[in-house]
């Protein structure tokens, strides 16, 4: 199964915060060969730019940023480039008032006609309320769904 993720559930392979454990249940799909990880080529700035808030926030050392840096790299990552899915993120975000990086991904889960897996609880609360909800889905949720699963 193919499933899009971001970079707030990337980050939590590797650095413990709240949902990690979801996170490494999906890292262990991904090395059992159960599901394929899609994402568009945005992640890569993303991630940097978290774990640039980590490092100057104290919450991780120069050394572990680069080491998490390393690791993501060479994830078995499927990368998209976002330049065919931007006017289609550009509506979705004027349409449903989120960013245009978020409806990227949820473009990406839409054109793959699969679901896009975030820990943006602020994300999934708002594609809740509209029909672009069966793209999006809570890495609270993940485990609990068989579908997801072989």
């Amino acid at each position: 199964m193919n499933l899009v993720i971001d970079a707030s559930v990337l980050i939590k392979f590797y650095v413990p915060e709240i949902l990690s454990d979801k996170a490494v249940q999906l890292f262990h799909n991904l090395e059992e060969g159960n599901i394929s990880l899609l994402a568009p080529d945005l992640i890569y700035p993303e991630m940097g730019n978290i774990l640039w808030k980590k490092q100057q926030r104290g919450e991780l050392i120069r050394s572990e940023v680069e080491e998490i840096t390393d690791a993501i790299l060479s994830l078995p990552l499927t990368i998209e480039t976002s330049k065919p899915m931007v006017k289609l993120a550009v509506d979705i975000s004027m349409g449903f008032g989120i960013t245009v990086y978020d409806a990227l991904y949820v473009s990406l889960a839409m054109v793959q006609e699969t679901k896009m897996l975030t820990a943006d609880k602020k994300l999934v609360t708002a594609m809740a309320k509209t029909d672009l909800r069966k793209y999006v889905m809570w890495l609270g949720g993940w485990g609990e769904v068989k579908s997801y699963q072989r």
